[in-house]
């Protein structure tokens, strides 16, 4: 007998056919003599159209009184599945985030879990109930309602099954694991049967939206093996392990691709300046990627860094405020870029990699904006336009 938290995603319970079909996936779950704490996010599309509401209001609404009315679409799904389950004859409970005190900061729309009581958890399954917890949302040290942002629910799973030591957590989502491309770019996708963390860390920051990058880091906290499975055609899916495994003859295990990308450059004569402009960047939790120095003339300092979409008018905003507006000079902007990344535990050791990339962007006659490489990645910046065409040649080439 093992202890499970899974997790289902909008799509997953998008109607009240899927969630009927959801609430027979836990049962079977439930028969084979696992106890189970299911983790449930808002029917697809609700969380859009209680946006929109907002914004309706007021274009950019109260970000505290935004979570308030972005976390109500949880409490409706999870209701509903534990009424399907319930009149199965089974056990069941909805729970808030507050009846299990899913502790956060108090970062409106992008809050941390800092703590999770696990005594009503351990409660309802020492009484072998199913429990049904509403993802994505908690409460901060003032009992203020809190949202974690993009992909939250998937994060609310794993430190629920961090904190209550499961055995494994299973991700149910639309697609039947992880691939080595996004299908929808690359036909010739292959799914992952396992994959190691430390590569699926790297996919996920990098772009890969089968899993969010919160969620990942939170599972090598804990060491929690996670599972992602579909719940339309649930089978083995794809197993994220901490166990060693054999080294591939393969460099590249996958390809991440990211279409959320505006790339910057400009230049300083103050080094200084640049770093407190990279400082009131972090306050603001605005992640910089691909930093790199350009050139270094007398008395001046260029810079190119590429940034989230989401965060690019407030990266303008910053730039035209002071100090930065008569220290930082020849700003140019570049939207609808898109970042390619080879990712493999083999990568670095093996030089060839980033050789045959180079080859590949020649064969295709395109000049990368920016390139760079780390432990386990090699990272191309091009133009969304030539996406699909280098990420398809990428694939052939590394990963027939």
């Amino acid at each position: 007998m093992a202890l499970i938290v899974q997790k289902f995603g909008g799509t997953s319970v998008g109607s009240i056919e899927r969630i009927e079909a959801v609430s027979d996936l836990i049962i079977k779950t439930q028969q084979q003599g696992h106890k189970v704490v299911v983790v449930v996010s808002a029917m697809s599309g609700e969380t859009n159209r209680l946006f929109n509401l907002a914004t309706q209001i007021d274009e950019a609404p109260s970000a505290r009184e935004l979570d308030v009315l972005l976390s109500t679409g949880e409490q409706v799904s999870i209701a509903l599945l534990a009424m399907a389950i319930i009149k199965r004859g089974y056990s069941a409970v909805s729970l808030l985030a507050e009846q299990i005190a899913i502790k956060t900061d108090n970062m409106f729309g992008r809050a941390r879990v800092e703590y999770i009581d696990t005594e009503r958890l351990k409660q309802e399954l020492e009484h072998n109930r199913i429990a049904i917890v509403a993802g994505f949302q908690g409460r901060d040290v003032e009992g203020n309602v809190t949202t974690l942002g993009r992909g939250g629910t998937d994060t609310t799973a794993v430190e629920i099954a961090g904190a209550i030591q499961a055995d494994e957590c299973q991700i149910y989502t639309d697609v039947d694991g992880v691939y080595t491309a996004d299908p929808r770019l690359v036909e010739q996708a292959k799914r992952l049967p396992q994959i190691r963390f430390e590569e699926m860390l790297e996919l996920a920051s990098l772009g890969a939206k089968v899993l969010h990058l919160r969620s990942v880091e939170a599972a090598g906290r804990y060491k929690l093996p996670l599972r992602v499975l579909s719940s339309f055609t649930p089978d083995e899916g794809t197993l994220i392990s901490f166990k060693e495994t054999p080294m591939s003859d393969n460099p590249v295990t996958g390809i991440a691709t990211n279409k959320d990308v505006v790339f910057y450059q400009f230049s300083t004569s103050e080094a200084k300046i640049f770093a407190q402009f990279l400082s009131e960047l972090a306050k603001s939790q605005i992640e910089v990627d691909m930093l790199h120095q350009l050139s270094r003339q007398v008395d001046i300092l260029s810079y190119a860094f590429t940034v989230q979409s989401n965060d690019h008018l407030a990266v303008l905003a910053l730039l035209q405020s002071e100090p930065f507006a008569h220290s930082i000079h020849e700003v140019v902007f570049e939207l609808n870029m898109a970042k390619i990344s080879l990712v493999g535990l083999g990568v670095q050791s093996q030089p060839e990699v980033l050789a045959k990339s180079l080859t590949v962007l020649a064969d295709k006659q395109v000049t990368p904006k920016l390139m760079s490489t780390a432990q386990i990645k090699v990272s191309i910046l091009v133009t969304e336009t030539q996406l699909h065409s280098v990420i398809n040649q990428l694939h052939v080439t590394f990963l027939p």
